[in-house]
């Protein structure tokens, strides 16, 4: 099975980040994506909403796609969700890393340099990276020259060796903090978020006293 692992805060999942688990699993015809919430986030601030809710919003978004599910492989392990120790942990499980694909935007990858464990995790699994509307990921290749020789422009074919693979496809401009700013000021947030994750932040009174703070994307 040709498996992609899109890790994220997701505080809440929105609309930009299924355009981007959408755009991974076309241009490398996965299988399927998983889209792994992280317990703790290693380079975030502590999360506005509980690893629990975090969690049951990205089962939701997730509900009726086609290709794409929701993993729990961060949600008990103890410590920061870092990239390394989930594969450590699906590596435990008897999953090889280098069959596994590790989705990103092209704003989080400009900063891999910072990802425990570089630049062997680079080695560990292939990664795809799709842009975002702050950061393109044919971009990349002059941000990240280091890097250049291992990036491959998709669509492409799996290869045996891990690399990089730079997906230009359109994601919609919606951040996390955007939503959550919005709910905090009484704002509609149709069309930013699935209508089952607003269904559930408005159950909970999620996000009501905060948002108007940086976070998670």
């Amino acid at each position: 099975m040709r498996r992609g692992l899109f890790g994220g805060t997701f505080d809440p999942v929105h609309i930009g980040h299924l355009d981007v688990a959408r755009a991974a699993r076309r241009a490398l015809n996965l299988d399927e994506v998983m889209l792994v919430p992280s317990n703790i986030p290693p380079h975030r601030s502590t999360p506005h909403a509980s690893a629990a809710h975090r969690f049951a919003m990205a089962a939701l978004a997730v509900q009726g796609e086609d290709g794409l599910v929701v993993s729990d492989v961060e949600m008990l392990a103890p410590g920061p969700s870092y990239t390394s120790a989930t594969l450590d942990r699906l590596a435990a499980r008897g999953i090889d890393t280098r069959t596994l694909v590790f989705v990103t935007g092209a704003d989080a990858f400009r900063e891999i340099a910072t990802w425990k464990g570089y630049p062997h995790i680079l080695d560990r699994c292939h990664f795809v990276v799709v842009s975002r509307s702050s950061s393109e990921a044919p971009a990349l290749r002059t941000l990240l020259p280091i890097l250049s020789e291992r990036m491959i422009d998709a669509p492409s074919q799996l290869t045996d060796q891990p690399r990089i693979f730079l997906v230009n496809a359109p994601t919609a401009p919606i951040s996390s903090t955007d939503v959550r700013r919005r709910i905090a000021q009484g704002a509609s947030v149709v069309g930013l978020v699935p209508a089952a994750v607003a269904g559930h932040i408005v159950r909970h009174g999620l996000y009501i006293a905060t948002g108007l703070e940086q976070g998670a994307s």
